[in-house]
């Protein structure tokens, strides 16, 4: 696969998972309401995939090395892999009880984080294990901080 393509679409699904998931996590904890975590999950979709896009941009363009077409293949694979797969978490939240949503969403990001994780590993010869175990703990890392951080905000400011 192209370099610009791969790099768009890994940092794409990586950022997806886990600014998506802290999200969730964050907000149920905070609030517990459907429609809090449906905003900031469509909220999330289109404001991170655009930094992140314009993020990637200005980072392959410092490096002087890349083609305008391979500066913008990188844009534009980040921009809809992220916006893209952010929006999938929504549909567990649409289908299922709100708790049990959270935890299909944190099992959908893990399960492909792993994927992805896996095949970064394969691509460099490395230890698929080694790879995965790396990038899945500092998904449940982000996850966690997120859900106490949720709680020490209601805890400190309530909810309204």
């Amino acid at each position: 696969m192209d370099h610009s393509l791969k790099t768009g679409l890994s940092f794409g699904l990586t950022s997806a998972i886990i600014t998506t998931l802290g999200l969730m996590v964050g907000l149920h904890s905070f609030s517990g309401s459907r429609s809090i975590i449906l905003g900031g999950i469509f909220t999330i979709a289109i404001a991170d995939a655009c930094s992140d896009a314009f993020g990637i941009h200005i980072a392959e363009e410092s490096e002087t090395i890349h083609t305008k077409k391979e500066i913008w293949v990188s844009t534009l694979a980040t921009f809809v892999t992220k916006l893209g797969f952010a929006m999938t978490f929504m549909i567990p939240v649409l289908v299922f009880e709100l708790e049990m949503a959270i935890n299909v969403g944190v099992i959908w990001g893990m399960m492909m984080l792993t994927i992805l994780s896996y095949t970064i590993a394969k691509d460099q010869g490395e230890s698929p294990l080694k790879i995965i175990g790396e990038h899945v703990a500092i998904a449940l890392l982000v996850i966690f901080v997120t859900h106490y951080i949720g709680d020490w905000v209601t805890d400190v400011f309530g909810y309204t």
